[in-house]
Formats: C-alpha cells, structure tokens, sequence
C-alpha cells in the first residue's frame, strides 16, 4: 500500500511541479473557475449521452423536460444548483428528475481539477480535459445501450495532432500505445466469437469491437505506457463488477467500457509512473525503462 501510495504521489508531481509557482490567491481563484466550467460542460455532456443514441440533433431543440415535454427554463439550466433548488423535480408536470443529471455535470467538474492538478497550467491539460469529457459520454452511453459510438471515439484519436504538439511524444511511443492493448483484445474477441459461436449458435464477443477501437484510440494519444496500466485496471474493476453482479442477480452481461474508461483516466494521470515503477521494482532492472524508452524514443 505504501509503493502504492508513493506512485500515485510521485505521479501528481507532474502537475504539482508547476502549481507550486502559483500562490494562494491563484487557487482561490482557479478552482472554483476550472470546476464551475467543468459543470458547464458536462451539462452539455447530458445532453450528448441522453440524445446520441436516440439519433437526435445535440442543437436543434432546446432542453425539454423527458416526461411531459415542457421547455426547460433558463433559470433551470444551472448545472448541478438548478436541480438541487428543483429538489429534483420537472418545474412543470413535477415528475422526478433523474440524480445522474447532477452527477454527470459534478463528475465532469472533478475530473477537470484532476487534469488540473495532475498536468499542471499547460496546454495538455485542455486536451486532457477534452478526453476525460469524451470518455464520460463513452462510459455512460455504453452503460445504457452497450454500444459505443465510433465517430466520438475517432474524436479521441484526432486529440492527438494537438497532443503532439504539446507532449512531443515520440509518433512510435504512440504507435505501439495503439497496438499494444487493442491487438489482444481484438485476437480475445475473434477467439471467444468463434467459440462461443461453436456452442451456442450466437456470435457473442468476450470483447466488443467498440472496447477494442476505444484501446486503440486511446492509445495512440496516451503512448504505451500509460496504456498498459489502464488496461489492467479497467480489467481488474470490469472483473470485480462483474462478479458482483454475477452473485447479486445472476446476470453475467453488462457494459465494458465504463471500466476501461476509468482505467483510461487513471492511466493518462498516473501510468507512465506506475509502468516506470513496476519495471524498476518487479523485474529489479533500473536500466530496462531506459532502455524501452530509447527504443520507442
């Protein structure tokens, strides 16, 4: 627990190395500015997760009440307050307004001071903001329908012009970020398709092609080492969850994306150190970071 700990401290240096020039009255300041945009955005965001998978226009028809129809007010548009001054319900036809709403618009709030606080005030962090919002809307819709949709996961790879220009990543150290996790898991989906196929009749994939896809994107912009982490944690909570939800209802099918999405954030802030730590810690070669580093450098 203690290593533990050590990494993920060690990994909020990046960021911290850069805020400790800033003094109080920046934070002060910045937080609440960082975190009320944050809101913002992922009000936004609620409308992406709600009318994506529907096939509706994001612009076209103003924000309406999912119940009876009514057109929200604009007093009623402040994320997160709004709903709490509503307490939860339509202003209109008083029906329960779902809590995911406010959640939605916190979460994205909290994870814009995380990219904050891991990355520091830099152009990288605006990116990495723009992918914690892309992943919310892939973690939620795939929770919903257990579909993802490709074009928002292409947006994740187009992060990665701009990202290169901010990171100077080496191209390779990205290339093989694009194979390394998304190859197994394409050979995981073919092999348990045919097999699963074999016996019942059903072309049922122990990975989907979506999560794939996801891996591959998310790879080419974080590079190998941060996706290496990722993907075992994403593993590791998917299979825990999964167990749960096997013991608790029976149910063995639900939504991978969201996990994998969660390792994707936890990998983009902390993985390059946990990847450095596990190779210098379990295989006691300090030199072997260095020498992969050079190779894909």
């Amino acid at each position: 627990m203690y290593q533990i700990l050590s990494v993920a401290a060690l990994a909020a240096q990046k960021g911290w190395k850069e805020w400790r020039f800033y003094n109080a009255s920046f934070f002060l300041m910045a937080v609440p500015i960082i975190f009320l945009y944050g809101i913002c955005i992922g009000s936004f965001l609620n409308v992406v997760i709600i009318r994506l998978p529907r096939g509706e226009s994001l612009i076209k028809r103003s924000s309406h009440c999912m119940s009876c129809g009514a057109k929200i007010r604009l007093i009623d548009l402040i994320p997160v307050f709004s709903w709490l001054f509503l307490r939860g319900k339509c202003h209109s036809c008083g029906e329960k307004i779902s809590a995911r709403y406010p959640i939605v618009e916190a979460l994205n709030g909290f994870l814009y001071l995380a990219c904050f606080a891991a990355f520091g005030m830099n152009a990288n962090t605006f990116i990495m903001c723009i992918f914690a919002s892309l992943l919310v809307c892939v973690a939620f819709i795939d929770w919903d329908t257990m579909d993802m949709y490709i074009p928002m996961l292409l947006l994740i790879a187009a992060l990665t012009i701009p990202s290169h220009f901010a990171t100077h990543m080496p191209w390779m150290e990205r290339i093989i970020g694009m194979f390394v996790i998304s190859v197994p898991f394409f050979l995981i989906g073919e092999i348990s398709g045919a097999v699963i196929k074999k016996k019942t009749g059903e072309k049922i994939r122990g990975v989907e092609l979506g999560d794939t896809i996801l891996m591959a994107c998310a790879g080419l912009l974080l590079g190998w080492k941060a996706m290496i982490p990722a993907a075992f944690i994403g593993i590791i909570l998917g299979a825990v969850c999964g167990l749960i939800l096997k013991r608790s209802s029976g149910e063995s099918k639900m939504a991978f994306g969201p996990f994998l999405c969660i390792g994707l954030l936890l990998g983009a802030m902390f993985g390059e150190e946990i990847t450095r730590w596990y190779i210098r810690t379990f295989l006691q070669e300090p030199d072997i970071y260095m020498l992969l580093t050079s190779l894909v450098g």
